[in-house]
């Protein structure tokens, strides 16, 4: 349920929800940088690039000089998500949020 997370957590739930309903993509996600700063993207489905919004959503961070990730959410109707992106840039225990598109918190997996 998202009023069981933290202020902060929800709000990457929201963005994230967000950023998939814009663009009507199979995903969206929000992480949360050390600093408190958000990103939020969506899947990207090229001929030519494939990236999955959590994939997006570190990458937008890392292009912006982050050196480092608190919190992930994905809004997804997938059964799984992967979190090594996640994992590989900010190390081990971090929170991943994971909804479905009402926002209901399906499950917060950690890196």
């Amino acid at each position: 349920m998202l009023s069981d997370l933290s202020a902060e957590d929800a709000k990457l739930v929201t963005l994230a929800r967000a950023a998939r309903a814009r663009t009507r993509a199979a995903e969206g996600a929000a992480v949360r940088d050390s600093d408190g700063r958000t990103y939020a993207a969506c899947t990207v489905g090229l001929d030519t690039v494939e990236l999955t919004a959590l994939q997006l959503a570190v990458a937008m961070a890392l292009a912006s000089g982050v050196k480092g990730l608190e919190a992930a959410a994905v809004v997804t109707d997938a059964e799984s998500v992967e979190v090594n992106v996640v994992r590989h840039f900010a190390g081990a225990n971090i929170p991943v949020v994971v909804a479905l598109g009402t926002g209901e918190v399906r499950d917060v997996v950690h890196t």
